[in-house]
């Protein structure tokens, strides 16, 4: 093989090695992303329960249905 053809080769796979390096990057970026927003709506969830219930109370207290 010649000088010339190996330095080819070599810097394709360099290439091909950080494009794989990017791409397991990006993909982290996204899983980290995904699972923030998978956190960020369980806990909008969990405090609009917790307003019902209380405002459940609420009613209940006004409308003398709690004993």
């Amino acid at each position: 093989m010649s000088s010339n053809s190996q330095s080819m080769s070599f810097n394709a796979g360099q290439a091909k090695g950080q494009t794989q390096e990017k791409a397991s990057n990006l993909m982290d970026k996204a899983s980290n992303c995904a699972q923030s927003a998978k956190e960020s709506i369980q806990e909008t969830g969990q405090q609009m329960k917790e307003k019902a219930q209380g405002a459940s109370e609420t009613i209940k207290e006004k409308t003398g249905m709690k004993k």
